[in-house]
């Protein structure tokens, strides 16, 4: 099977879905640069699949069911924009972007086995297809092959992978702790957001200065700049995850919160319940329902998505969509010290399409 024919279409279809193909991109740099995005997309998509092979039967296909899933290889799309404050899509930042992707993957089956999710991608779970031992050793696996690209590409890359495995472990270590007496609630959470999320983006960012020749000088802001939106690309899952529209989310509305996990919007919840009787009732409604539902007992989809749809009107919801975007604007002027033009403009865009998306 030739490759090249889907992935270029995936790669244009990718640099869309984030604001990059616009008309606001007309003029002759803006088309080289998304030119040179979508072939660095494609070159990274086809290593995916030789990179994710362990000449092993089970594991082949195990290792590969997320990849095949979908995804928007958002990391890959940032190292590579990153990387036209330099050469462009070099061979180490095509291999860098890969590891970074390979990286994400494997904590994805990591944390479905954590959270016990049913669905991921709009497909099964790695654990509900094979169980919790298949998925768990397959993120392992991933993890390892992520090292053994990194490991090509010197210490540096080395050490910058090893720090952002230490916060993603950190920082699923503290959402499952959670947070300790005196803490506060949000605080906490944004902590681990910026852990467990944006410090792979953050590398993401940073790999494409690194290997691209760009200015060492731009390190610090374009690493700014992906842990800021990895923030606010999680709080606007947090959002998503209580759409009606599972045909574009993948999963059915209030996966999330109907299985417990505690995000912003019922955080929000939880404070103004102590002074809102309509809070407070709101909140008491969910807690019931996701008790009913984790215990086991009966609780009516009808009843389920009421409570959803009751979350999703409510005013923390809005809030949540604001504190996203204050995080990306936050991310953009972290922008400050890099030069006007094509790729901070991209940039930019990237960081409004991030809180716009609603899948």
């Amino acid at each position: 099977m030739t490759p090249s024919a889907p992935t270029a279409r995936r790669a244009s279809t990718l640099t869309a879905s984030l604001g990059l193909a616009e008309k606001l991109f007309s003029s002759t740099a803006e088309r080289r640069l998304l030119k040179d995005i979508d072939a660095g997309l494609e070159r990274v998509e086809e290593g995916l699949m030789v990179e994710m092979a362990f000449g092993d039967d089970l594991a082949d296909v195990t290792s590969r069911y997320l990849l095949a899933a979908g995804g928007k290889r958002t990391r890959p799309t940032l190292a590579l924009l990153v990387a036209q404050l330099g050469e462009g899509a070099t061979d180490a930042v095509v291999s860098a972007a890969q590891a970074v992707e390979i990286t994400h993957l494997a904590s994805l089956y990591h944390d479905d086995v954590m959270d016990d999710a049913v669905v991921r991608r709009g497909v099964p779970s790695a654990q509900t297809k094979w169980g919790n031992n298949v998925a768990i050793l397959t993120g392992d696996l991933l993890f390892a092959r992520a090292s053994t690209i990194v490991a090509d590409l010197g210490v540096e890359a080395i050490k910058l992978q090893a720090q952002t495995f230490e916060r993603l472990c950190l920082g699923q270590l503290h959402e499952t702790i959670g947070p300790r007496e005196g803490d506060d609630p949000i605080e906490h959470y944004l902590d681990v957001l910026s852990d467990k999320t944006g410090s792979l983006i953050s590398m993401a960012a940073k790999v494409g200065v690194m290997f691209s020749g760009a200015p060492r000088e731009y390190l610090g802001p374009v690493a700014a700049f992906g842990e800021k939106i990895g923030v606010a690309f999680q709080l606007v899952d947090d959002v998503i995850d209580l759409s009606p529209q599972p045909e574009e989310t993948g999963k059915r509305a209030g996966t999330d919160l109907l299985a417990g996990v505690e995000t912003l919007p019922v955080m929000y919840l939880r404070r103004e319940a102590q002074t809102d009787v309509d809070s407070a009732a709101l909140l008491s409604e969910i807690e019931a329902n996701v008790k009913a539902a984790t215990a086991g007992g009966h609780v009516s989809e009808a009843d389920l998505q009421d409570t959803v749809t009751q979350l999703r009107e409510h005013d923390v919801t809005r809030r949540t969509r604001d504190e996203a975007r204050r995080w990306a604007a936050a991310a953009v002027d972290a922008l400050g010290p890099l030069p006007e033009g094509t790729v901070r403009k991209a940039l930019t865009r990237f960081a409004d399409r991030v809180v716009e998306r609603t899948a």
